[in-house]
């Protein structure tokens, strides 16, 4: 049958166009092969010239066959193909719309066209897709292909850019489909296959992945064109719902491309319903299978939150569908549904002109999101946290929700989850950032207007007795009207209700009219009706010629007359009344206007009490919202030390904000961050320079010296009260400002303008200024070092009084223009020092002698920057201290003879000078001892070394060149620095050590001087009672033992009896200090002194406790002391009722942690301790101890090792209250089925002790934390060790024997087949201490024929990191069992 007699059938497949499918059906007479495909085209294009669009009805063939042999096919013929198709349905598409117009249009040519229309269609987009797919499958082979000129090898690669071509076909097809092809079907239906080939090419094209690239744009426009013109004439919308959630479920990069197309159909193409239809077949996914199908809902979840960016309005009449997902298990379409409900308060709920229905709307999502603050999924509660962020940035959240999410962001601040408090903390600045009330949110600023205004209203109120008329008279008369009326009637039907009721309302004769309508008035007034009827029927009797009982109309009925008279008596006079006399009108008129007048005031003063209570009301609500985020302060700051850098630099950010809007608790955030300045993370560091470089450089002001004296101002309130730590970091931050040259010029110069006093300065800002100054001078030096005469001239002149605090300052400022560490040997010049004879030195001296009698407390440190700055500068530093000791000790002595002059007469005043000499005079010793250590061991060596180098590298240039070849072995040396530089150094570390220990403390020396009088001192407490003396003194003593180790070791008795004896908690806190330094120059010397440092720990004084803490700290992570079982009185310190002692315990032990094994090394001798009974602590508070220390135990070794550990304490523990505490440590660790294992290996142990309700709860616990999520490999061994608890626990070993052996001995635990070792059998018998013993010094034994057991130790210095064995040693191994009633014998297998 020719082709054009036959109707061509669009097929599912391109083979059922082989196959007859019925009558006058279109067949594929035959496969064309490859070499006629070429010839056959031409033959096509031919007949195209000659016949138009139709030609395909000949042809077809010939492109079906070059379909089939795509991949076979020569590129070149693929393109001509693609380009001519297109010339030919371009062509037909031009030449349609006449064709359809025509109406001579018989059947046959109107089947022709359907039909070349079908087949061109066809063969188009099936080549579309041929090159889409071979161009997919070249993309994926070519992966690596990147780079500059990937464009050009792709084209070269195929002769075309595909990407370019797909475009103008998606176009061509748009436009055919534009047109109202639908004449071509009979009835004008077009058949769904055909709108299907042409849309199934659309979304082909859109699973590619490159897709939703850039360069793709024009590709996704043309396709969202295409499926918009299919949606609006071709009734595709149920087709394209049901292809968008395929594609969302399959295809996660979709899901931003299909939301910008369908908010392009829903706005330009007025297809609204799409979104509708989608939501809702989004809604109807079940929330499980969402859950078990994460990329889905990562689809739809995307999908519904950019949508709801793009087209709110629309979504929002859809929302309620996707409700149900609120309380599914999938967290991403929770966050999407509230994503969504966030975009539409954002954009379509805000305002404040929004209707009831709108404003109910808004609420509900708002309750919705505040609801979700508290999921269960943290990236749930974050989500609504961000969400409100962008809320309140677009100042979209109602006033009167304010606290309520800012009372969730505080309570979110507590979060587990970082991310949680992390986005707490944005929202609570974004509250700052955007809050309606003031810039400033000062509780302080705010409570003053808030009472004010609060009285105000106050006194309006009292002023207001009676509250303006919320309603006219007129209309209160209508609201009343049909109650006065019923009420009237009632009384007219049944007159025996008026002689009921009586007469009570009488009218005295003395009464008149006025009087009486007054009366009729306020019993209306208070809706006493029958009352006023009846007192008005009275009235009409009694004043029958008056007004208004007279102008009642005659023709009316007792109801309406009655009614006119009540009515015209609670309104007042009527304007138009007429009735008893002229002089009536003259009165109402002239009580008109004071009536209106009357009212108008009224409903003045009303708004003023509504505009009064309003800001109040707004006033209380600044307050409180000023409280809640002084509030957040506190919580915010805690968070400031957290290990997540991104949470620290908004915890910075934070503080900046708040402290910008002038909260006054924000400047104790602003300090707290000074000591992140030392943070080894890069960013922490660099947020604190923001932090203080937003605060502090950018100040306001008019002009360059406004804006430093602003810097300064604020920079000295930073230095009120400032401590010693807080001062060295902010040192560090000018430091790197002025590095970085960021402090103007203009911020020195007033600076040294206070100094100097040219500008007018307080005594504090002047000490405020040397302060920075120095500061700034660590960066750099020349700041100082450029004007230090008149540094000098200024602040340490001769004046009438001295101010010592600014003399310190100023020493300490000095100190920063030289380097205080050791010189290094590389250095070719000396180390920047002054003479002697310096006018600083001499200004020095004479402050220290002039006011060494002086009862001045800032004297005492000012003479130690003073004795500092001169070891540190001066060139032979000793020999000015030697002479500022002699005069101090010359005053003393002369106070001495005067005191002892006049014996007859002693004053009261003696013996506090003789102190204060005696005081000052050991104190300044201490100090010039102490430097004269530090000058010899730094400055002395470090010269020395300097020096020797300088001579060696003269030397060998002076080296002549035949030297050069000498013996290998010795330039290996040189190169080395082998040759003479080890000796050199241990020559000069010996000769400084000689002159501590030989000279400075012998003979005729000038510290020798002191020692008889300074021992004198601390010898004789009860004689130098005074405790300021004590503390000096014992100061003293320290400075001094550093400096020899023969001097230190004979004063040690001393020392350690003064630190445990002395009543005065300062003494034993400084001794306490100079021991920890002990014991770093001398750790041999102190090492047998080490439990008294430890006997600190628990001194009662909080001070003593927390300076021994932080001294044990140093020297424990130092390595400088032996980690030995005191180490428990450290784990005491974690219940210290001071919050700071116990804060240090939990830092110390977050860093031991950190050194490999030693907390597990050291847990079985704190249990030991800590349980004791003699000497441990309580039940509750060891309970407290050891879920922070077993928190440390996260490797299976150790965890499987301990347990082992504890199992066999068991046995050595001898009350119930150990075996409590060992069951309670058991169950703390995160026990695994292995540990289970170990535990039935062990069960002989702890069985007996299972009878303990306490013992056999605490394993039950394991077994219960087991159970969940157990494998079920896991749960025979967990269900076995339960068996074995429950039996032990009712019916003791006994019972445990008869599980194990059971019927006829057939069950048998698992881990029961592997026996337990000889050797640790035998380990379980104990000593009779509970206590872990000490260890043992290594001695020689014997060689022995037995087997060696593996030991392990529970100390720190005899533990290994790698090793971790549960064997003991044997002479810890427990001597003493516990009896038990039965033994039990397990069956081996």
């Amino acid at each position: 049958m020719p082709p054009q007699l036959c109707e061509f059938h669009l097929p599912l497949s391109p083979e059922d166009l082989l196959r007859s499918g019925g009558v006058n059906q279109y067949v594929v007479q035959e496969v064309l092969p490859i070499r006629q495909l070429q010839p056959q085209l031409k033959a096509f294009q031919a007949a195209f010239r000659a016949q138009g669009p139709l030609a395909i009805l000949q042809h077809f063939d010939t492109v079906y066959s070059i379909l089939h042999h795509f991949r076979n096919v020569d590129l070149g013929l693929k393109e001509d193909t693609l380009e001519f198709l297109i010339k030919v349905v371009s062509r037909h598409s031009q030449e349609l719309p006449s064709i359809l117009d025509d109406a001579a249009l018989s059947v046959s040519e109107r089947s022709s066209h359907l039909n070349a229309l079908k087949m061109n269609c066809y063969v188009l987009i099936r080549l579309l897709e041929s090159f889409e797919t071979m161009s997919s499958q070249t993309s994926l082979l070519g992966l690596d292909v990147a780079g500059k000129g990937k464009k050009a090898r792709s084209k070269a690669a195929h002769g075309f850019d595909w990407e370019e071509e797909r475009q103008p076909i998606l176009q061509l097809l748009t436009q055919l489909l534009q047109l109202d092809i639908r004449h071509l079907w009979n009835h004008s239906v077009i058949e769904e296959e055909f709108v299907s080939l042409v849309t199934g090419c659309c979304y082909r094209l859109l699973e590619n992945p490159t897709i939703s690239h850039q360069k793709n744009r024009p590709t996704r426009d043309a396709i969202t064109h295409l499926l918009g013109v299919a949606l609006t004439r071709y009734n595709h919308m149920l087709s394209a719902t049901v292809k968008i959630i395929q594609l969302l479920q399959h295809f996660e990069h979709l899901a931003p491309v299909l939301v910008g197309a369908v908010s392009l159909w829903a706005t330009e193409y007025g297809m609204k319903s799409i979104v509708g239809e989608i939501v809702r077949e989004i809604g109807q996914k079940c929330p499980q299978e969402l859950s078990r199908d994460p990329s889905g809902a990562k689809g739809y979840a995307t999908f519904l939150t950019e949508l709801a960016e793009r087209v709110p309005a629309i979504l929002m009449a859809s929302v309620c569908v996707l409700l149900d997902h609120l309380d599914g298990e999938n967290y991403m379409m929770r966050n999407a549904v509230l994503a969504a409900m966030a975009e539409m308060v954002l954009q379509v709920l805000n305002g404040d002109q929004l209707e009831e229905a709108a404003r109910d709307t808004r609420d509900q999502f708002l309750d919705t999101l505040q609801a979700h603050g508290h999921d269960v999924h943290s990236f749930v509660r974050s989500r609504v946290l961000q969400l409100f962020t962008r809320i309140v940035q677009q100042k979209a959240l109602p006033l009167t929700r304010f606290q309520a999410v800012v009372a969730l962001a505080v309570e979110r601040l507590a979060d587990k989850s970082v991310l949680v408090c992390k986005n707490a903390i944005q929202l609570l600045a974004s509250f700052v950032a955007n809050n309606p009330f003031s810039c400033k949110l000062s509780d302080a600023d705010l409570a003053g207007p808030l009472q004010k205004e609060t009285q105000k209203l106050q006194e309006m109120r009292a002023q207001r007795r009676i509250p303006a008329p919320a309603l006219q008279p007129q209309e209160e008369w209508e609201a009343m009207l049909p109650e006065v009326q019923s009420t009237l009637q009632r009384l007219l039907a049944c007159p025996q209700e008026e002689e009921e009721e009586g007469t009570p309302q009488q009218i005295a004769d003395a009464e008149t009219t006025d009087q009486v309508k007054e009366r009729i008035r306020q019993l209306l007034a208070r809706a006493s009706y029958k009352q006023a009827i009846l007192l008005a029927r009275q009235a009409t009797h009694r004043f029958p010629g008056s007004d208004p009982f007279c102008g009642a109309d005659a023709e009316d009925s007792p109801e309406g007359r009655l009614l006119s008279l009540l009515a015209d008596i609670f309104k007042g006079p009527a304007s138009g009344a007429q009735g008893c006399g002229a002089h009536a009108a003259p009165e109402q008129t002239a009580g008109a206007d004071p009536r209106g007048e009357c009212a108008q005031a009224q409903a003045g003063r009303s708004e003023e009490l509504v505009k009064q209570e309003m800001l109040v009301q707004y006033l209380r609500d600044a307050r409180s919202f000023s409280q809640s985020v002084t509030e957040a302060i506190s919580t915010v700051s805690r968070m400031m030390y957290e290990n997540t850098t991104t949470v620290v630099q908004e915890v910075i950010e934070f503080f900046v904000m708040v402290f910008q809007f002038g909260v006054p608790q924000a400047l104790f955030g602003v300090r707290r961050m000074l000591p992140l300045i030392w943070s080894k993370e890069p960013g922490v560091r660099e947020a604190v320079l923001n932090a203080y470089r937003q605060l502090y450089l950018s100040p306001k002001g008019d002009s360059a010296r406004a804006k430093a004296q602003a810097l300064i101002q604020n920079l000295s309130l930073l230095l009120v009260d400032a401590s010693v730590g807080t001062i060295q970091c902010l040192e560090e931050i000018l430091c790197e400002f002025v590095r970085k040259e960021e402090v103007k010029p203009a911020v020195t110069q007033l600076l040294w303008e206070r100094v100097t006093e040219k500008a007018p300065c307080s005594p504090a800002e002047r000490c405020a200024a040397v302060m920075l100054l120095g500061m700034m001078a660590r960066g750099k030096p020349e700041i100082v070092g450029s004007n230090l005469d008149v540094l000098v001239g200024a602040a340490l002149a001769d004046s009438g009084r001295r101010d010592y605090r600014l003399a310190q300052q100023v020493c300490q400022a000095i100190s920063n223009i030289s380097d205080r560490r050791k010189p290094s040997l590389g250095a070719r010049h000396p180390p920047f020092r002054l003479p002697q004879e310096h006018g600083l030195f001499q200004r020095l001296r004479d402050m220290v002698t002039k006011g060494f009698a002086q009862p001045d407390p800032l004297w005492v440190p000012f003479k130690e920057a003073a004795v500092a700055l001169t070891y540190q500068l001066a060139e032979g530093p000793q020999e000015i201290c030697a002479r500022m000791l002699r005069d101090c000790a010359r005053q003393a002595l002369d106070g001495l003879q005067e005191d002892s002059a006049p014996q007859g007469n002693p004053e009261a005043a003696a013996p506090r000078l003789r102190t204060l000499l005696l005081l000052n005079l050991l104190s300044l010793a201490g100090d010039v001892a102490l430097q004269q250590l530090v000058h010899l061991e730094q400055a002395v060596s470090g010269e020395l070394g300097r020096r020797r180098a300088l001579r060696e590298e003269q030397e060998h240039k002076a080296k002549a060149p035949k030297e050069k070849n000498t013996s290998s072995e010795t330039t290996m040396e040189d190169e080395l620095g082998l040759a003479g530089g080890a000796s050199a150094d241990d020559t000069e570390a010996e000769l400084i050590r000689n002159i501590c220990e030989m000279e400075l403390l012998e003979g005729r020396q000038v510290l020798a001087a002191f020692v008889p009088l300074l021992l004198a001192v601390c010898h004789n407490p009860g004689l130098y009672s005074s405790p300021e003396l004590s503390a000096a003194a014992s100061l003293a003593l320290g400075k001094f033992c550093m400096i020899s180790s023969r001097f230190c070791e004979s004063q040690l008795r001393l020392l350690f009896t003064m630190l445990e004896k002395s009543s005065l908690p300062t003494v034993r806190a400084n001794l306490m200090v100079v021991v920890g330094d002990l014991a770093i120059r001398f750790p041999n010397l102190l090492d047998p002194w080490t439990p008294h440092l430890y006997a600190r720990l628990r001194d009662p004084a909080q001070h003593v406790r927390k300076t021994a803490g932080l001294v044990l700290t140093h020297l424990i992570l130092k390595d400088m002391v032996k980690v030995k079982g005191q180490v428990s009185e450290m784990a005491v310190l974690l219940i210290d009722p001071a919050p700071p002692i116990a804060t240090l315990a939990k830092n110390f032990f977050n860093e031991l942690s950190h050194k490999g094994n030693a907390v597990y090394n050291l847990l079985p001798d704190i249990i030991s301790r800590l349980s004791d009974p003699e000497c441990g602590v309580e039940e509750e508070p060891f309970r407290t101890i050891m879920k922070h220390l077993l928190a440390y135990i996260t490797k299976d070794k150790q965890l499987e090792s301990l347990l082992e550990k504890l199992c066999q304490r068991f046995r050595t523990a001898r009350t119930e209250r150990q075996h409590r505490d060992l069951a309670f440590c058991v169950a703390q660790l995160p026990v695994a089925e292995r540990g289970v294992r170990r535990l039935l290996d062990h069960f002989d142990c702890f069985g007996d002790k299972l009878s303990d309700d306490a013992v056999f709860a605490a394993f039950l616990s394991i077994v219960g934390r087991l159970r969940r999520g157990a494998k079920p490999e896991a749960k025979a061994v967990v269900d076995e060790f339960e068996q074995k608890l429950r039996a032990c626990h009712s019916r003791g070993l006994d019972g445990m024997d008869e599980l194990d052996l059971g019927p006829g001995g057939s069950q048998q635990a698992p881990s029961a087949k592997k026996r337990v070792p000889r050797a640790q059998a035998a380990a379980s018998t104990a000593s009779d201490d509970f206590a872990t013993p000490e260890p043992r010094r290594p001695t020689r034994r014997p060689p022995r024929t037995t087997k060696k057991k593996p030991q392990v130790v529970f100390s720190s210095d005899e533990s290994s990191e790698e090793e971790l064995s549960a064997e003991m040693t044997e002479d810890e191994t427990p001597r003493k069992t516990t009896p038990l009633r039965r033994a039990s014998r397990r069956p081996r297998s």
